[in-house]
């Protein structure tokens, strides 16, 4: 059984509410951290490692200490809850079931950064948990530990919960920001970076909740322990949400040390594939990384096994690589199709585009047209080199990641499973039947178009 740091308590009774999660020992790392200077616990996020949860995986202390301090202008920590990647439910459990620990890692990267209003911005579709911050948040106030003069302190700290209207182009920290100041969310072109001119022109630090909700242990264990955990850059313990062909769907907590092939075949985590099947593929990350074939999945392009941390699953770069990203681990059995899962994919991306690049807005539109006419019967070969063509002039050409998100799934499913394109534009009626269950090609015009 793996080291658990954060949901260590998930299963304790009546976890989501403050008595219990004090006797749990929660709370205890704001106690610590007050007696300390905020540039020591930066320090010590420093030493931690700790890499962002969200999706980038940059160091979080470095990132922290790019923050402007200029005298009198006041600064501000986002919660970044806006998890709106296809495959990716964690921040949703620990928001879910264990709000306090979000509630204790933000005061103490609150006193740290120097913010004494801080937010958490949430996705429009979470509209259930909203409540369960704000109760967290008033538990947390009656007992002393937001508001003015924190146990004796000196900090003032407030925490507020801002919905979202439900748009991914939020997750990306600038359109968040606009978004927060009540803009249309486009991300905006940088520099100037959040650190500077974040929320209201102030400096602002944006981070996962993941990411927040870990500052709990680095300060209770101290940054050298806590990087005794993992691997490498890989440290502490990282939540995977797990979904797809597997018997365990479910959020596990991982020490990134575990192999791939017994993070999905294991008891302890997945359990298998579902129905006996073969593994066929994973998106490692999220909807956004590129897809991986089971040999690649399972042993690097060297041969060498495989593993649940940012540097093994990223290892080859994106030829023969992916990415730890969010951690949504989606699992593909044999009898899935790629090319109707990177349809599905493309219309994701083309619907949550805002619109603002030109190579985002039409890129994502075209990938959208061209992969339905392959998925149903309507594709020529032309039209796989097309693909690669437009995925590859829109990676790297826009203001913000979407782009780039948007491309990477076509790219590695084109890269890893051309024959199964190929085979669509050569066996229409088939694909058809397989994919839509129709008896017959004319019939696609009208369940599908």
């Amino acid at each position: 059984m793996g080291r658990k740091l954060l949901l260590e308590h998930a299963g304790a009774e009546g976890i989501r509410y403050y008595d219990v999660y004090r006797k749990k020992g929660g709370y205890a790392s704001v106690e610590k951290a007050l007696k300390m200077t905020p540039e020591a616990i930066v320090e010590e996020v420093k030493k931690s490692g700790l890499r962002g949860r969200g999706g980038a995986g940059f160091p979080t202390g470095l990132k922290w200490s790019f923050i402007a301090k200029p005298e009198g202008v006041p600064r501000h920590l986002v919660c970044n809850a806006d998890e709106s990647e296809p495959g990716t439910f964690k921040d949703r459990y620990l928001m879910e079931f264990i709000p306090h620990l979000l509630i204790e890692g933000l005061i103490v990267s609150s006193f740290a950064l120097g913010s004494n209003t801080t937010y958490i911005y949430i996705r429009g579709e979470y509209a259930w948990i909203p409540d369960i911050l704000e109760q967290a948040i008033a538990e947390a106030k009656a007992n002393g530990w937001l508001g003015k003069n924190i146990l004796g302190s000196g900090f003032d700290c407030e925490i507020y919960v801002q919905r979202g209207a439900g748009a991914y182009i939020c997750g990306e920290e600038t359109a968040l920001i606009e978004s927060l100041e009540g803009k249309r969310g486009n991300p905006r072109i940088k520099p100037p970076f959040p650190a500077i001119k974040g929320v209201w022109d102030r400096p602002t630090v944006v981070n996962n909740v993941e990411t927040l909700a870990a500052i709990v242990p680095v300060i209770n264990l101290g940054g050298e322990e806590y990087a005794k955990i993992g691997v490498g850059r890989s440290t502490g313990t990282k939540l995977i949400s797990a979904c797809g062909n597997i018997n365990k769907p479910g959020v596990y907590e991982i020490d990134m040390t575990i192999s791939v092939e017994e993070f999905i075949f294991s008891d302890e985590y997945c359990g298998g594939i579902a129905n006996s099947k073969k593994l066929k593929a994973c998106i490692p990350g999220g909807s956004s990384v590129p897809i991986l074939p089971a040999n690649l999945l399972l042993k690097t392009a060297k041969g060498e096994t495989r593993y649940m941390n940012y540097e093994s699953l990223s290892d080859g770069g994106f030829a023969t690589g992916s990415m730890m990203g969010s951690g949504g681990f989606v699992v593909l059995d044999e009898d899935q199709c790629v090319v109707k899962h990177t349809y599905t994919l493309a219309r994701f991306y083309r619907h949550e585009s805002c619109g603002q690049c030109s190579p985002c807005r039409e890129g994502t539109g075209w990938m959208e047209k061209i992969l339905k006419n392959i998925d149903t019967g309507k594709g020529k070969m032309s039209d796989i080199d097309l693909l690669w063509d437009i995925q590859r002039k829109i990676e790297g050409n826009t203001i913000c990641p979407l782009g780039d998100a948007a491309a990477w799934p076509v790219a590695a499913a084109i890269r890893h499973f051309r024959d199964e394109f190929e085979w669509h534009v050569r066996n229409p009626e088939e694909c058809l039947r397989r994919n839509y269950g129709l008896a017959h090609y004319a019939d696609e015009r009208e369940v599908v178009a």
